[in-house]
Formats: structure tokens, C-alpha cells, sequence
């Protein structure tokens, strides 16, 4: 490693000599990992990394306190939204080379023998606890007041903050099908807007959809799988979402085709008390319930359908099932989707058989998902000016941190998109499912 100044790690043996010699742009580098592609300059001048590396800038005391009071993603994150750190020539519509250079942020902790030094080079620098940029969610024991995570009323406060930025925002980001989930490409080359559309009717294909049969779509978003198993399989279908914004825009979209036999609801799923569906799908709500509250879940859901009717769960999973995921310090836990938790598939599965429900098929579908993510970040990109108009810069800044970061995620397999069909089976074992699937 090539530094202008004195190295991070000291260049005499000793703690003192190694506390002495420590730079802020050194030890910024350092915990990022010393990425060899990767230049970092600190707001006293100070460099480390290769001469002709990508140059990570903080560019202020500030944005330096940011990441030292939290070492950790969130710090370089806050940083980065306060305009206080920069990569040169970085896209912030789709910085995904930059999250790949930078290892995802996936820092590394310092060791508590070196902490005291760490401590005596903050005091000489003067850092301080900065305030939280304003577009962070409250923290745990504001949240609290607002009720228990994923009661009713916290629940939706935490799916507005997600979904009701601008409905105009998420047309430039989605695209014309505005389906804001993990979409299937059927060819290598195939479109964003052919991988949405394959995506439905896959689920269309797996629930055995037929004119005639009534489906219930929870968290339905914008309305996308309502209106295709309407238009194209003759189903009678009711969706519910707690936006009240993608409700008005879901109806005005079934509306404006002229489609009868759709309906969308602002409402909690748990509001839903029809029942004797052929089908339910439940695309991306899973990781917005809770994994403790799994078992209700899908007991509720399995309540809905008739004997012998199909459930589908389609939702982001955890890879490890031995490990926890991020915690509320995450990045995108405070900024993207609060209070989201995620679980291994292994988890789906068995709180879906624990509620009486018999699966019969399982897929992993997150090369599909790191692919979404990329488009997203594309259209993101193309439309950045607007983007901005509509949602302010630091929206659009989270946004394409977020979606760059997970492409980025899904691609290593860090976490998943899985989907398992079901079958409520009837007392006597009569599935109503093929021997042989043909979807």
C-alpha cells in the first residue's frame, strides 16, 4: 500500500509510535478493508490507498464524525447523504462499481486494544456527535411509542414511509408495469417490462388460474398482478395494500383499462374476511410482517382459500440460516424498510407446513432479482433529474445506493428470492395439484 504521509499502521513498533503516526485517511482505509483499487482523502488533507485509485473524499469534519460515531455502513452512508463524502465520478443513480470496489461497505470492526488510539486521534481531531440527517427514521423508542413493531398502526407508517414517496417517482423508477418485485427473465435479453410480465404470469401459472376462479393478491402494490391474472386468465380478483397512494393508483389504472372483476383495497390484509379463494398470492409482504408473526400468517392466509386452493410466497430471504440478519443499525432497516425482517427460506417453509398448508414446489429466483435491481438502477439513472424534482436529492440518493447494494447482494447470494407454492389439502389428501407441474 502507497500512502502520501505517514503510514496508518505506524512505521516503529510500539502503541505510541502506531498512535502518533495514524491518519485519518489511514485509518478510514483500514477499516474499509485497504481496498487496492481505492484511494481515501480525509478532510485534513491526509491520503491512503493507491496513487491512481477510484478516490473516496470526505470532504468535511462532519462527515467524518458521521462515520467514527457509527463504524459501521450507516456512518459512511449518513455521510454520504449529507453531501460530506464523495467518490469521484461516481453515478449516484447506480454507484454500484463503487459498492463492489468499496466491498459493500462491509467494514471491519477495530479490535478493542486498538480503540484507545482510535479515541486519542478523534479528540485531536475534534469530532463530535453530529445530529441524524433528516431523512433517517426515529429511532426504536420513538417507534415504540407508535405501538409494537408490525401492529396495525406501526405497520402502516412503516409501509407509507417506503411506498408513498410520489407515485410519479416510482413510474420513473419502475417503469410502465410498476411492479416494484422481483421480475423473471425468460431470455437473457429480454426487457425489464417482459421480465415483469413473465414474472405475473408465472404466478398466474403456478396458482393454476382458470376464468371463473377468484384470487386474493395481498400487499398488492400498484395493482400489477391483480389486473394481469384479470385481463389475461378471466379471474375475478380483490388486492389489498396498506398505501392508501398505490390503492388510488391501482384503481385508476383498472379503471382506465376497463376491467371488471379487479378490485384494490386500502386495507390490512387482516381486514380481508371473505373467504373460499381458489388462490392467494402474496408477493413481497412477507418480509414487512415479521418473522414471529410467520405462523399467523400464513394460518390466516391458509383460512382464506378453499380445499384444495394454492397459496404462493414470493419474498427476499436470508441465506444463512444460522445467522441473524442485519439489525436496526442497517442502512436499509433506517432509511428503506423499516422494521423489514427477513428469514431463510427453510423458516418460510416450515411456518407455511406448521399452518397446515402441503408445499409443493420451491425455487430460488435471486439471479433474477440482482438483474431487476440493475434496471431499476438504469431507469433511476436516466430520469435522475426528475427523480430528484419529485423526491428530493436525498431520496434519490437512498434509492440508488439501495437498489445498487442489492444487486450487489443478491449477486453474491447474500440474500435470496424464493418462491414456495402451497395447497390448502383437503382431510381426504386431495391436493387439486397435477402430478407433474406444466408451468
Amino acid at each position: 500500500m502507497r500512502t502520501n504521509g505517514p503510514s496508518p499502521t505506524g512505521t516503529t513498533a510500539g502503541r505510541g509510535s502506531r498512535a502518533s503516526s495514524r491518519t485519518v485517511a489511514g485509518t478510514v482505509h483500514e477499516l474499509l478493508g485497504e481496498p487496492p483499487e481505492v484511494r481515501v482523502v480525509g478532510p485534513d488533507g491526509s491520503c491512503a490507498g493507491p496513487d491512481g485509485g477510484r478516490v473516496l473524499r470526505i470532504r468535511t469534519t462532519r462527515g467524518l464524525s458521521y462515520v467514527a460515531t457509527h463504524p459501521g455502513q450507516l456512518g459512511f452512508v449518513r455521510a454520504y447523504l449529507q453531501g460530506d463524502l464523495v467518490v469521484d465520478g461516481m453515478d449516484e443513480a447506480y454507484p454500484y462499481e463503487e459498492l463492489k470496489l468499496l466491498g459493500g461497505l462491509d467494514l471491519r470492526r477495530p479490535p478493542l486494544r486498538e480503540v484507545p488510539d482510535l479515541l486519542r486521534m478523534a479528540r485531536a481531531t475534534g469530532l463530535r456527535v453530529p445530529e441524524l440527517p433528516a431523512l433517517e427514521t426515529p429511532s426504536e423508542v420513538r417507534k415504540l411509542a407508535h405501538g409494537l413493531r408490525h401492529g396495525r398502526r406501526r405497520a402502516a407508517e412503516a409501509v407509507q414511509h417506503h411506498y408513498d414517496v410520489s407515485n410519479r417517482f416510482y413510474e420513473l423508477l419502475l417503469g410502465p408495469s410498476m411492479a416494484y418485485t422481483c421480475a423473471v427473465y425468460p431470455r437473457a435479453d429480454a426487457t425489464l417490462e417482459e421480465a415483469q410480465e413473465e414474472k405475473f404470469d408465472l404466478v398466474c401459472r403456478k396458482l393454476g388460474l382458470e376464468p371463473g376462479m377468484r384470487l386474493l393478491d395481498v400487499g398488492c402494490g400498484w395493482g400489477g398482478m391483480v389486473r394481469h391474472a384479470v385481463r389475461h386468465y378471466g379471474v375475478t380478483a380483490l388486492g389489498v395494500t396498506l398505501s392508501r397512494a398505490q390503492a388510488t393508483w391501482a384503481q385508476e389504472a383498472i379503471e382506465r383499462d376497463g376491467l371488471t372483476g379487479a378490485e384494490v383495497r386500502h386495507a390490512d390484509y387482516r381486514d380481508v374476511t371473505e373467504r373460499g379463494f381458489d388462490a392467494v398470492s402474496s408477493i413481497g409482504l412477507t418480509e414487512h410482517i415479521g418473522v414471529r408473526n410467520h405462523g399467523r400468517y400464513f394460518a390466516f392466509l391458509r383460512d382464506r382459500l378453499r380445499d384444495e386452493g394454492r397459496l404462493l410466497n414470493h419474498c427476499i430471504t436470508w441465506r444463512d440460516p444460522d445467522r441473524a440478519p442485519a439489525s436496526h443499525t442497517d442502512f436499509v432497516f433506517r432509511y428503506v424498510f423499516p422494521d423489514g425482517e427477513l428469514a431463510a427460506s427453510g423458516r418460510i417453509v416450515t411456518e407455511m407446513e406448521r399452518a397446515g398448508l402441503e408445499v409443493q414446489h420451491h425455487e430460488n429466483l435471486r439471479q433474477h432479482y440482482a438483474r431487476t435491481c440493475g434496471a431499476w438502477c438504469e431507469n433511476l439513472s436516466a430520469h435522475w433529474e426528475e427523480c430528484v424534482a419529485e423526491a428530493g436529492l436525498a431520496t434519490a440518493r437512498v434509492w440508488g445506493l439501495y437498489l445498487a447494494g442489492s444487486r450487489l447482494s443478491f449477486e453474491r447470494g447474500g440474500i435470496q428470492l424464493h418462491q414456495v407454492l402451497a395447497t390448502r389439502t383437503g382431510a381426504d389428501g386431495a391436493t387439486g395439484y397435477p402430478l407433474r407441474p406444466r408451468f
